[in-house]
């Protein structure tokens, strides 16, 4: 019989102190921005001492950057579960599309600015954990999809998938109010195939 190891009381307390601070951080990134948030607010929301916040996240960027890791894991399950259907590609980058929309969502309008925005800050901490399983699937999908004749011989899936990430990244966070928004998404989602088909 396997013995799983628990976390000790102490280490019971101090994720749980930290999930507080995220949430509470969470909170008022929604309200006010990344840039605006007030740490003493998120502190006093947590209840716990300034200092308490610098010990678990460095920095305001540091909280976003674990609920990227958290989100992108989310998204990848859900595109994971999308793609056992055996879908097209087109399918696949719409769902992906779908899944990072939905996100907007739940984070709200400011905060997922903000979210998108870190992709591309010159400030963003170091991410340690090298794992994108967003982009590790859609990378697998378009492998796929060569393998079938679908996809060019020449394209990288790992490139191919990263180049559209970030360009639908970037499409969200510059045309957020624009009336026009879902036709240009579907034109780079058309567009994107084009590029990598197999002609």
């Amino acid at each position: 019989m396997a013995v799983v190891d628990r976390p000790s009381a102490r280490e019971t307390k101090r994720l749980q102190t930290r999930e507080r601070l995220m949430g509470a951080a969470i909170a008022e990134f929604k309200r006010s921005g990344i840039a605006a948030a007030d740490v003493g607010a998120i502190v006093a929301a947590a209840g716990v001492a300034h200092g308490t916040f610098f010990f678990h996240f460095p920095t305001k960027e540091h909280v976003l950057l674990e609920l990227e890791r958290r989100e992108e894991e989310r998204i990848a399950k859900q595109l994971s579960r999308f793609v056992n259907a055996k879908p097209d590609l087109r399918d696949t980058l719409d769902e992906a599309v779908r899944l990072v929309i939905g996100l907007e969502r739940r984070l709200g309008a400011v905060l997922f600015k903000d979210f998108l925005a870190l992709h591309f800050s010159q400030t963003r901490p170091i991410d340690e954990s090298k794992e994108h399983p967003v982009i590790v699937t859609l990378a697998q999908e378009i492998e796929h999809a060569k393998e079938r004749g679908l996809v060019d011989p020449g394209v990288s899936p790992m490139n191919s998938a990263v180049f559209f990430l970030l360009g639908l990244y970037a499409l969200l966070t510059t045309t957020h109010e624009w009336p026009a928004q879902a036709a240009m998404i579907d034109d780079y989602v058309t567009r994107t195939l084009r590029s990598i088909e197999a002609r």
